[in-house]
């Protein structure tokens, strides 16, 4: 069995799976990848499907070792990454001599970084799950964040690689690295969500690039102000520094009610954005409770979400209303080019 030893494991590194879907009523939470798109992506670049589980890195990565010859791939924030002291490319297929030394380094952009490696990581599913749910402790690796010495055991695809010509021009050279073919990852052209966050600086550009993160109006936006729809859609929000995968808190112009309002909890989603008696609005995020009672003023669009999951604390975010089906049609342009980007992977990987 191919197993990953780690050396070093980063500030927050956690294995997650599409999330824990079916569990909510008895107050479970979902959990799963914050950037769901650089998830999939990295699975599709080692011929994985979307459920397997990858190794989720928080801001810095880890340093960690393969018993075997395996094939990974590196996707969502940029970070310093070498093997053996070589640089590794992201967005694509590596593979990885048995014994190198993989090393995720500093942050460079963005705030999460996803290892996929083929045939994913195969620790015990708990609840139909391997994603890890660290307050209640279990799922993952044991329940936590992985710490050093771990051995992670990675699973065995559902099909075997081919020989490919990496693997061939591996034996011949004795590199302890091989690119695989490149393929294209860009996502699609409004608003792709493997772009820099909100106002981070693209070491290319002379100025920030804002980027406006798409909202539909929720159950609640009429018992809201037309001050604070203004407001809202017009005015920066900032991710505060008590933020983390439950929930992105976001500071700036209080939100106000027209009037007090009584609510009974009711289940919570994905990109809800609640807003509690200050006025400060939250988003809900991967690991939120699975149940809410604060008005929901909007919910954040789908196709944006991957967007929020990599803004850093301290960045400023611009929100746009859009109409649902205006929302719908930006979710389906995401997975249309999924489905493209995985069938150029799975060309690489046959040739």
């Amino acid at each position: 069995m191919n197993v990953m030893t780690v050396e070093r494991p980063g500030m927050l590194s956690t294995l997650q799976d599409t999330g824990r879907f079916g569990h909510q009523q008895y107050g479970v939470s979902v959990n799963g990848p914050m950037d769901e798109w650089s998830h999939r992506l990295a699975n599709i670049l080692v011929g994985n499907d979307d459920d397997a589980a990858v190794l989720e890195c928080t801001l810095t990565g880890p340093r960690v070792v393969f018993a075997e010859n395996t094939l990974v791939a590196l996707c969502g924030a940029r970070m310093r990454i070498t093997a053996n002291g070589q640089p590794v490319p992201q967005d694509r297929a590596v593979l990885l001599r048995r014994g190198t030394v993989l090393d995720v380094g500093e942050r460079l952009q963005g705030v999460r970084l996803y290892l996929a490696v083929r045939g994913g990581f195969a620790t015990e599913p708990v609840l139909g799950s391997r994603s890890t749910n660290i307050r209640a402790g279990f799922g993952g690796h044991a329940g936590r964040a992985l710490k050093r010495g771990d051995r992670v055991p990675a699973g065995r695809a559902p099909r075997e690689l081919p020989t490919t010509h990496i693997e061939k021009l591996m034996v011949q050279s004795g590199m302890p690295v091989l690119h695989a073919d490149t393929v294209d990852v860009t996502p699609p052209a409004e608003h792709g969500p493997t772009e820099h966050s909100p106002t981070e600086r693209d070491p290319t550009d002379s100025a920030p690039t804002p980027r406006a993160i798409r909202i539909v109006p929720g159950p609640h936006w009429s018992a809201f102000s037309a001050a604070a729809h203004a407001q809202l859609t017009t005015l920066p929000y900032s991710i505060t520094q008590q933020s983390d995968r439950m929930g992105a808190r976001l500071q700036g112009e209080a939100l106000a009610l027209k009037a007090p309002l009584e609510l009974i909890s009711e289940a919570t989603a994905f990109g809800t954005i609640q807003v509690p008696p200050d006025g400060q609005p939250i988003v809900l995020m991967a690991d939120r409770q699975s149940a809410g009672g604060y008005p929901k003023i909007a919910y954040v669009a789908s196709a944006d979400l991957p967007l929020l999951a990599q803004a850093m604390p301290g960045a400023a975010l611009h929100f746009a209303r859009v109409e649902q089906a205006d929302a719908e049609l930006a979710w389906r342009a995401t997975e249309d080019r999924l489905q493209e980007i995985r069938h150029a992977a799975a060309r690489v990987l046959r040739s």
